[in-house]
């Protein structure tokens, strides 16, 4: 009996170890979403092809999926590329691996949309250092030496958050309440992250000149609208009187909207509480159109043929601008939205 259990253990012990190793290999991203399938003994860049490793950040809200879409249908393997494409998951550990990994393929360029803004300086010098122009998008990084990347390519977030205080300041100026009391709550996005600390900023500098508004606190929602639910949920517990909501992104006031409904309250113009959004994605312009969002500022997600025009421009031996921002504008809830919608990509 005993040599006969211990064969089954044996047997089980071995079963489970296959199992998981099978588990570990099919645990990769990139033959998901990349043109030119992994794994890679399969399928390797043609001699001529553009290789480009991406590091996104990973697919919290709906912004980030139409941002990625966009990389995959502008470096496709018909013009010329072959696209290594990694989702950092929101860590910035899995991104650090992701730009190791591209160093050691040799790519051509690595294109890196960072979560935080900081902890960058060592594996960028290890690019450079290997002789990989570095392009940043959507967000930014602050490091020592800004010759560690070649440019930054996305949105102004800093000014996006001073256009939402401007905006602010003029439909309470046009209701007769600028000198009225405003209680402020902010959904902030991920903390130290550009989009955070841009529209914080700026939202900051104009709210400055009205001492009037009353910014009850700051709260992160990390972008995703379960997180911003639980937070707006606290909020409405915390706070007898709140006026305006910001929201850093459409993903967390789609939970703000369904806290402050659950509670009760109404939204809009002539409903208890305001909110002003960013990104301005399809679904949130909907919700503007209905007057639950007053203001939506866009963050422009189609990035990518801008990064194109740069790379192409490297490739011909041509300087390129530090930093380019991408076209933006924002709607609210006066204007004709469903137009709009009829030849809007996102």
């Amino acid at each position: 009996m005993m040599v006969r259990k211990r064969k089954n253990l044996f047997l089980f012990a071995f079963l489970l170890c296959f199992l998981l190793l099978l588990a570990g290999c099919s645990n990769g991203n990139d033959a998901a979403i990349t043109p030119k399938s992994e794994p890679e003994s399969e399928s390797r860049p043609d001699e001529d092809d553009i290789v480009i490793g991406i590091s996104q950040v990973g697919s919290e809200s709906d912004w980030r999926m139409m941002n990625t879409k966009a990389y995959m249908d502008t470096f496709t393997e018909e013009k010329g590329y072959y696209l290594i494409f990694e989702d950092g998951q929101q860590k910035q550990e899995n991104q650090v691996k992701a730009l190791r990994k591209f160093i050691l393929k040799d790519v051509d360029y690595i294109v890196l949309a960072p979560i935080v803004e900081t902890g960058w300086d060592a594996v960028l010098k290890e690019a450079q250092d290997a002789g990989i122009p570095v392009i940043i998008v959507d967000r930014n990084v602050s490091v020592e030496d800004e010759s560690l990347y070649i440019c930054r390519v996305g949105s102004d977030l800093m000014q996006e958050g001073r256009n939402a205080g401007e905006w602010l300041a003029d439909y309470l100026e046009s209701r007769g309440r600028r000198n009225e009391k405003i209680n402020i709550v902010t959904l902030q996005g991920t903390p130290g992250s550009t989009a955070q600390i841009g529209r914080t900023s700026g939202f900051a500098e104009v709210m400055e000149k009205h001492a009037n508004w009353n910014m009850l606190e700051y709260q992160s929602g990390d972008f995703t609208q379960a997180k911003a639910y639980e937070v707006m949920e606290y909020f409405l517990d915390t706070y007898d009187d709140i006026d305006v909501v910001i929201s850093e992104n459409d993903n967390m006031t789609f939970g703000a909207i369904e806290a402050i409904k659950e509670a009760g309250l109404k939204l809009g113009k002539n409903g208890d509480i305001m909110i002003i959004s960013f990104d301005a994605v399809r679904d949130a312009l909907l919700l503007v159109q209905k007057g639950e969002i007053m203001a939506d500022f866009e963050c422009n997600p189609i990035i990518a043929p801008l990064v194109e025009e740069t790379i192409q421009r490297l490739e011909r031996g041509e300087a390129v601008e530090k930093v380019q921002y991408i076209d933006e504008t924002y709607f609210d809830y006066r204007m004709d939205i469903e137009t709009l919608l009829e030849s809007r990509e996102y």
